[in-house]
């Protein structure tokens, strides 16, 4: 791939094809003769766990489960909570026994934690970013820093200003041949990449339209109440960092990802545009940022559509699913949740049992299991391995919905990227005695989007 592709903000069709959930996601240095950064084999990788809640307790038990193909051992961990490190570790012990090895001297506190625990590795070793969102390009140019591999959860930006620095950043990585895992793990799902086969085979026929739900009751820190009196902003705003949108793009960045990019991936290109509504409804004394309803439409470089609904409210329909229309037919890429997917085609555009053409043939493997195995496999073979970029415009395309959402406005994918509203500069330099990045009243709540008032920023 030369620099040009390379640089392109819309990625291609072939560059989806070499994402699939069989295949390494490729680098832009792919046929180049590149340094190795750990020896093949069997050599021992250590893991730090950069973030201790449940996402990077999961991927550290994925992680392990590819132990078959050589030793890997978690060495140290760190976060900004006492707390939910130590019940991270006791998790850990108990799961992943004798691959656990961190003793008290390598579980680490504290805004500057993440580099203790890096400085733990060897270059080759594996950094996992499991902390809010906001942190990933602080923790990313160290690792670079240290010549370690990165796996970091989705989503990697949450505004442009921090989407052009990853991007940056990752000239470097590439460089240095640096295997790096997106947790964007329905790319890895076998699935979704069988049914990527058949759409491509024409078996649904030209795509036409696209739809997205995930709609349920709140989960994880969707909202928020009133702020302890006994707890700084800071604090409270990073340990509920699904209720602000600088720490993590808010609700709609975090929860809603996945069905953006594995639509996306179906359609094999990034929508172009965004026009969306959303708003807040029986919020009572809630402080959080987030709107309980948002319904976005992107539209694709051809004209077409994907639409978005996304709801949080209890004793509403509840649906979890993605689905792809066609000239010939239905595909189903996601039914329920993340997985299994049960991908299915079905002739016309009804879901009938009697209309059924076309379902995945083998069962499913884990995703989220099956992104280590691939990551793993780069890194013991040496193979060019780096998903950032795509994992960048992935978040950018889920910003620009949340951002049409937030002002009321139709944001492009340009707009988006170009955006020079960073939510929080300097997270490098955040001590646990700093300002929160937001702000609250005289009434203790903190500011929240006004479409159609706050027509260039989110807030």
């Amino acid at each position: 791939m030369n620099e040009s592709q390379q640089n392109t903000s819309l990625t291609t069709r072939r560059e989806f094809i070499k994402t699939t959930g069989r295949l390494a996601a490729a680098s832009a240095l792919a046929g180049v003769a590149l340094p190795r950064v750990h020896a093949a084999g069997g050599d021992m990788i250590q893991l730090a766990l950069i973030g201790c809640g449940g996402r990077g307790t999961g991927a550290v038990a994925d992680a392990v489960s590819t132990s078959k193909s050589g030793p890997i051992k978690l060495v140290a961990m760190a976060d900004v909570f006492p707390n939910r490190l130590n019940s991270s570790y006791e998790t850990l012990r108990g799961q992943c026994g004798p691959n656990v090895d961190v003793p008290p001297d390598r579980r680490f506190v504290g805004f500057d934690a993440y580099q203790k625990a890096m400085d733990c590795l060897k270059p080759g070793d594996v950094a996992i970013f499991a902390t809010p969102p906001a942190f990933r390009w602080v923790h990313f140019a160290y690792a670079i820093r240290k010549g370690l591999n990165v796996f970091m959860e989705k989503p990697v930006t949450v505004d442009g200003p921090s989407s052009r620095r990853m991007l940056k950043l990752n000239e470097e990585a590439l460089a240095r041949n640096l295997k790096v895992g997106v947790g964007l793990m329905c790319r890895h799902c076998q699935a979704r990449a069988e049914l990527l086969e058949q759409i491509q085979a024409g078996k649904i026929g030209d795509i036409i339209l696209m739809r997205a739900y995930r709609m349920h009751g709140p989960v994880g820190f969707f909202s928020s109440g009133p702020k302890p009196a006994d707890m700084s902003d800071l604090m409270y705003q990073v340990q509920r960092f699904h209720s602000f949108l600088w720490a993590s793009g808010g609700a709609f960045s975090d929860f809603y990802i996945h069905n953006i990019d594995e639509c996306c991936w179906m359609k094999g290109a990034w929508p172009v545009q965004a026009h969306a509504l959303g708003g807040r409804h029986y919020r009572g004394d809630t402080v959080d940022q987030n709107f309980d309803i948002y319904s976005v439409e992107y539209t694709f470089a051809d004209g077409t559509k994907l639409m978005l609904e996304g709801r949080c409210i209890n004793g509403c329909h509840d649906e979890f699913a993605s689905y792809a229309h066609g000239t010939k037919g239905l595909g189903i890429i996601s039914t329920a949740s993340h997985t299994p997917a049960r991908c299915r085609i079905f002739k016309g555009h009804n879901i009938k049992s009697e209309d059924l053409v076309w379902r995945a043939r083998r069962e499913e493997p884990n995703p989220y299991q099956e992104e280590w195995v691939h990551l793993i496999d780069a890194i013991r073979q040496n193979k060019p391995y780096n998903e950032v970029k795509r994992g960048v415009e992935a978040s950018l395309v889920t910003s620009m919905g949340r951002m049409a959402a937030h002002t009321g406005q139709i944001i492009t994918y340009e707009d988006m990227l170009n955006c020079d509203h960073e939510f929080a500069p300097d997270l490098d330099k955040l001590t646990a005695s700093s300002p929160a990045p937001l702000q609250p009243g005289p009434d203790g709540k903190y500011p929240i989007p006004a479409p159609g008032i706050n027509r260039k920023r989110e807030y």
